[in-house]
């Protein structure tokens, strides 16, 4: 079985492509910084972990994930090579994400923000039910149905 769970902090905003062809899909990557639970002098505190997210889940990466914001991520390790430009081969290992979430609250997130990042949209008003009211027209964009 091969499946890995991260919980850690986003080194920078998600960066998105497409893909070439008729039915252009989205590709994110990212990379998760995971804290180390034990620490030993002269040694790294953290990994930082490549992660690739494909389709609508790639495009919610994109409007949603910020640099320095807490999130949980799992999916499958996938290693690779390819022969750079100067002929030299180069080895590869990122987490193909197959669920990603936030892993901390709206207003933890933003006391964690720093000052250069722009401050993501408010929420709406919960209902009188506890529940918070969901958009028009959002609906699409939701990584669930």
């Amino acid at each position: 079985m091969n499946k890995a769970v991260l919980v850690g902090r986003l080194t920078r905003d998600p960066e998105v492509r497409y893909s070439q062809g008729e039915n252009a899909t989205a590709v994110a990557r990212y990379t998760v910084a995971v804290d180390r639970r034990f620490k030993r002098e002269g040694e790294p505190t953290a990994d930082f972990i490549p992660c690739v997210v494909f389709g609508r889940s790639a495009e919610f990466a994109e409007k949603y994930f910020r640099q320095g914001m807490r999130v949980s991520v799992s999916g499958r390790i996938q290693t690779g090579s390819y022969t750079n430009k100067d002929g030299v081969r180069v080895y590869t290992t990122e987490v193909i994400v197959e669920e990603q979430e936030f892993a901390e609250s709206r207003a933890e997130s933003e006391s964690n923000r720093s000052s250069y990042q722009q401050p993501a949209p408010a929420p709406s008003a919960p209902a009188g039910d506890g529940f918070m009211n969901i958009p028009d027209g959002i609906d699409e964009e939701l990584p669930f149905n």
